[in-house]
């Protein structure tokens, strides 16, 4: 019955649509049915975080990322942790957001045009006039799926939630005693001679049995499991392979060689000379008027006599560098000068004089004195690029289409991907030994979480049917099929007998070096002249380490100082014991003045973070924001529980 319907699914979709959509005309949607069915992962202040909410948002911050970083990996940001931290964001605005409303905190107009002409994207989209070009606007903003209203709207929300732990933060102080009392220990040095046992050296003392190597193999079945395994084929569709289908119209071409060739022929460059009053920003307003009032002056003696312009400019510009050569600043294009400079010399024509240009350094008088074009290449020369460009662009415009069709494909003849590959012209590609995780060093599909469980699907697994296209990355879909699979499995002893050996004598090794070092310290600390194999002092702190094992310099730092010399053991796992003796306390030298200026910005920053985070942590609860979805275990946590 259901390989009918799945060989007739498009009937099938056809009557569904006939039956369900005229219950819809007469009875209507709530505008909560889909809503309604969407779970719910967080509350604040009553009102509900939905699964789609969440999903929605991870999508949003995915794309962002990708966007500013094209080789980010993909399972980073499929990873449980990566949706988690998104949806602690999305309660963190919600939590803001509340707090800002009952503030009454709004964004006035000015502030929200301050803050967007601070976005670098929107400052370059200015027109040599100073006006917004807003059709450049409207796409820069299209990019990222938002209208300018939309667009604006999210600003204007973020700079007033901004406003409600930003005041907190910007209100925190530290005094230089402070700093001291918190920085002193941190940067505390101490002189230390460390003795280890090392479980290596006690290797050759355990004989393990028969029986002792069958007791630990069956007391740790997990650490012999052989992991699932399958193999597969794969078919992947991305940019490259429908831009591999794509054959150019000729005419399209040399069309898009006319629109292009001025971007293509590289940047006009142009030769001016200036001459300089100085005034810089800081200046009081009368000396910036009264070097405006010079400046004026020589404006118009140039003006009547250009060419005494060079003349002019050695004798009273004040830019030294180029006043020799007569205030000549050579050729240069777009984005050498400050902006003010440049839109007034690319707004000049050949021999004119500008009017007084205002920038951060003073008062400027320009010249223009040529205008370099750059040459045209000819249709030919630019053919490869030409083809390379107008092709990516087809492919992206084509990809959802040739997307859908490779979804419909890979579900319609789920039981081989080679109708699939042979009507697109993809390759099926194979894999053995593919595991539930991505293995190290994996790319493409199998770096992919989703994609690896649509493999180890029920479905996938027991009916050998292709997966669902699955999206691996940027414009990049895969689907696969399970050839082989083989179950986990415990290995028998025989076969790992040799690791068994192994990791038996590694622990007994390290019980009997904790053991020694164990009565060591409890003799030495008896009778401290009895101690022997200590190594030369040494003093360390948390940036010196020098080369001793973490777990030690931090028991050497952590232990009392009441009385000394002090002694203390460092259980190191596997590596086995060390025996530290605490000889002294080096006092802090006192850092020079610019150093105790950086120690103490970075002690107020620390200081400003910890009132930010505690002062939302207060919000929290006030506005009762609760998480329903449990944190998911660090790789760290993970392993260690198994």
């Amino acid at each position: 019955m259901f390989e009918s319907i799945r060989k007739h699914s498009k009937i099938v979709m056809i009557l569904l649509f006939l039956l369900v959509i005229p219950s819809f005309v007469l009875v209507g949607i709530d505008r909560n049915y889909f809503s309604e069915k969407s779970p719910v992962v967080a509350r604040v202040d009553g009102e509900k975080i939905n699964q789609s909410d969440w999903d929605n948002a991870h999508r949003m911050e995915s794309d962002r990322v990708r966007a500013q970083s094209p080789s980010v990996d993909p399972k980073l940001l499929d990873s449980p942790q990566a949706r988690y931290a998104t949806l602690e964001r999305l309660v963190r605005d919600r939590v803001l957001a509340a707090a800002a409303k009952d503030m009454h905190l709004v964004t006035s107009d000015t502030r929200l045009a301050r803050a967007l002409q601070e976005i670098p994207a929107i400052a370059g989209l200015r027109r040599a006039d100073g006006t917004l070009d807003a059709e450049a606007y409207r796409a820069l903003v299209g990019s990222q799926g938002l209208t300018p209203a939309g667009f604006e709207a999210n600003v204007r929300r973020d700079l007033s939630i901004n406003q409600v732990i930003g005041g907190v933060m910007g209100s925190t102080f530290s005094t230089n005693a402070q700093v001291r009392l918190a920085l002193d220990p941190l940067y505390q040095q101490r002189e230390i001679q460390v003795a280890r046992f090392k479980s290596s050296d006690y290797a050759s003392k355990v004989s393990p049995t028969d029986a002792d190597l069958q007791a630990y193999y069956q007391a740790h079945p997990a650490q012999f499991q052989q992991l699932e395994q399958a193999s597969i084929e794969y078919v992947v569709l991305d940019l490259d392979s429908v831009r591999a289908g794509i054959v150019l119209n000729e005419d399209d071409l040399r069309t898009y060689y006319q629109e292009n060739v001025a971007r293509m022929a590289g940047k006009e460059e142009r030769r001016a000379s200036h001459i300089l009053v100085n005034a810089p920003k800081d200046a009081s307003a009368a000396d910036r008027e009264k070097a405006k009032a010079r400046a004026q002056e020589l404006l118009a003696q140039v003006r009547k006599a250009p060419a005494s312009f060079a003349e002019v400019a050695k004798k009273s510009s004040d830019d030294k560098g180029s006043a020799a050569a007569g205030g000549d600043l050579n050729f240069f294009g777009r984005g050498a000068m400050v902006k003010p400079f440049e839109e007034a010399a690319f707004a000049l024509k050949k021999g004119e004089i500008s009017d007084l240009v205002e920038t951060d350094f003073g008062y400027h008088i320009i010249q223009l004195t040529d205008i370099k074009a750059p040459r045209q290449p000819s249709f030919e020369e630019l053919r490869p690029t030409l083809e390379a460009e107008l092709k990516q662009q087809q492919a992206q415009r084509k990809f959802a289409e040739v997307a859908e069709a490779f979804t419909n494909s890979v579900y319609e003849q789920a039981d081989s991907l080679k109708p699939v590959a042979d009507k697109l012209k993809l390759k099926v590609q194979t894999a053995t030994g593919v595991t539930r995780t991505p293995a190290a060093g994996a790319t493409g599909p199998l770096a992919s979480p989703k994609f690896l469980e649509a493999l180890f699907s029920t479905d996938s697994l027991q009916n050998k049917r292709n997966t669902e296209a699955v999206e691996v990355g940027p414009s990049q879909v895969a689907a696969g099929r399970v050839v082989q699979y083989t179950p986990a499995k415990t290995l028998p002893l025989e076969e790992v007998r040799a690791r068994v050996r192994e990791l038996y004598v590694g622990q007994k090794a390290s019980e009997l070096a904790r053991k020694d070092g164990e009565a060591k310290l409890a003799a030495w600390k008896a009778t401290p002249a009895s101690a022997s194999g200590l190594a030369a002092p040494v003093q360390v702190s948390r940036e010196q380490t020098q080369n001793l094992p973490r777990a030690v310099i931090d028991a050497a730092l952590h232990a009392p100082v009441d009385t000394l010399p002090g002694w203390v053991g460092v259980d190191l796992g596997s590596d086995g014991y060390a025996v530290v003796k605490l000889a002294r306390v080096v006092p802090r030298t006192a850092p020079d003045a610019q150093r105790a200026q950086q120690e103490r910005q970075q002690y107020q920053q620390w200081w400003s973070a910890a009132e930010g985070l505690a002062y939302y942590e207060m919000l929290k609860k006030r506005y009762k924001a609760e998480i329903k979805v449990p944190r998911p275990s660090t790789s760290l946590q993970a392993l260690a529980e198994n």
